[in-house]
């Protein structure tokens, strides 16, 4: 029996806290529609979340941003094809890095962190603080309190049980990540003629990735002359493609990067 052929190929990348299993719906949505998808995990974070939680790997405290995006790149660089990279929270920054190797078919970034070259914007820093105040965290691995999950990271899914979802989702994150991006900054070409089309989209209920830092990653983005554009979501938060309505988040991206 012959196989389908396939429409293409997609990288889903996850950002701090979350691991592979947070594009479960998303993958299994693309996969039905004949796209083949990888969603690869951070170096150390492919176990289920439960087992992360208890027992992370010590090796996860020293995982930098670099060593992320090289593993991405190594991931993309062996595919037959160029992929549509698509990437959430610290994982849109480093679709932004893959695109300024020249790497990916296209690229959508939701809810993107802070990204090198573009100032903090108030919720982004007020949600970093419990990593920044925390003067050694660089080498540390931390976790999330369920309070900060339910009234900051998911406060849009406050009506269904954010207990369920934090122990199904939430993951410990490296303290270092976060301060790479203050300490060792990977810079970005934002004129780079190489780059592939970029879709960034913000949600104007963020309270992790302001929307107006979205908007202030796009303008930057905007000085090459590849294919760049914004959306905003004004209901949607940072919880986005696992709250109620993240068909629509996940729809528009994929027509938007089958579209340029």
């Amino acid at each position: 029996m012959n196989t389908p052929k396939s429409k293409g190929t997609v990288v889903l990348i996850h950002g701090a806290w979350l691991n592979a299993q947070s594009w479960e719906r998303i993958k299994a949505r693309y996969e039905a529609r004949g796209f083949t998808v990888l969603a690869p995990d951070w170096p150390f974070d492919d176990r289920r979340p439960e087992e992360l939680r208890q027992s992370p790997a010590s090796e996860l405290a020293k995982l930098s941003q670099r060593e992320i995006v090289n593993h991405y790149d190594r991931i993309i660089r062996a595919l037959p094809e160029p992929p549509i990279l698509i990437g959430h929270s610290l994982g849109a920054v480093f679709v932004q890095h893959l695109l300024d190797r020249g790497l990916g078919a296209a690229g959508v970034a939701i809810d993107p962190a802070p990204t090198p070259g573009v100032p903090i914007h108030l919720h982004a820093l007020v949600s970093a603080l419990p990593i920044f105040l925390d003067p050694f965290s660089r080498s540390k691995i931390k976790s999330m309190s369920r309070r900060f999950f339910r009234r900051r990271f998911a406060q849009t899914a406050a009506t269904v049980d954010t207990d369920a979802l934090y122990d199904r989702y939430i993951v410990p994150t490296p303290g270092r990540v976060y301060w790479d991006g203050i300490i060792h900054p990977m810079k970005i070409d934002w004129a780079n003629p190489r780059r592939a089309p970029l879709l960034l989209i913000g949600g104007g209920r963020d309270l992790i990735a302001d929307a107006s830092m979205t908007r202030a990653i796009y303008r930057k983005q905007r000085r090459s002359p590849s294919k760049t554009e914004y959306l905003e979501y004004p209901t949607r938060s940072h919880w986005t493609l696992l709250d109620e309505g993240w068909e629509e988040v996940a729809d528009v991206a994929m027509a938007w990067a089958l579209s340029v």
